[in-house]
């Protein structure tokens, strides 16, 4: 199938069919006020705000097929409340992003093979480093109350810096990647 423009995963720049897609401004407030992440029943709820539909079913095959990052166990409080899968709060813009390639005449495979595949695991790096830290201070905090060690706070604090520095990076690895593959396809 010819496209006539390269697919963008830029949500804000995004127009889709339906034109219901979040703008940068709210998936960056929605990332803000679901730090902890979001459930499934959270996603399709949002999603069908927007007038879209989106079922469970749907939404856990895209989790299956990698297109969308899997849930963290989180436990519940309160004495045998269990845990709960949930996702972060990207996930949304990652819906997004999927359903705008779709419109374009993409697959799930090419979104798969080309786009979005590295991009899961870079976010998920990402996420993981930034639990790690949370750790590293809540533990600081925790063994040091009222001040406490200083070089460990700005140990952790340049790790932080290195931490998103390495994530930008790993992005800007994958969409290079992602560029060279669609400039070989076209040139076929």
């Amino acid at each position: 199938m010819k496209r006539s423009d390269p697919p963008h995963t830029n949500v804000s720049s995004a127009g889709g069919a339906s034109g219901q897609h979040f703008s940068e401004p709210e998936l960056v407030e929605l990332e803000a006020r679901y730090p902890d992440g979001l459930t499934t029943q959270d996603v399709v709820e949002l999603i069908s705000a927007r007038g879209e539909r989106l079922s469970e079913a749907t939404f856990r095959k895209y989790v299956q097929l990698g297109l969308l990052p899997r849930s963290v166990r989180v436990g519940r409080k309160g004495k045998h409340r269990g845990s709960q899968g949930r996702y972060p709060a990207s996930v949304i813009r990652q819906i997004d992003a999927v359903r705008t390639l779709m419109a374009r005449g993409y697959t799930i495979q090419d979104i798969q093979r080309e786009l979005l595949s590295l991009r899961t695991d870079i976010d998920a790096v990402g996420r993981q480093l930034a639990q790690v830290l949370s750790n590293m201070d809540h533990a600081l905090r925790e063994n040091a109350p009222g001040g406490g060690d200083e070089i460990a706070a700005r140990a952790i604090a340049d790790a932080r810096l290195n931490a998103s520095e390495l994530v930008e990076k790993l992005r800007a690895i994958e969409q290079r990647l992602a560029m060279r593959a669609r400039m070989a396809r076209a040139a076929v």
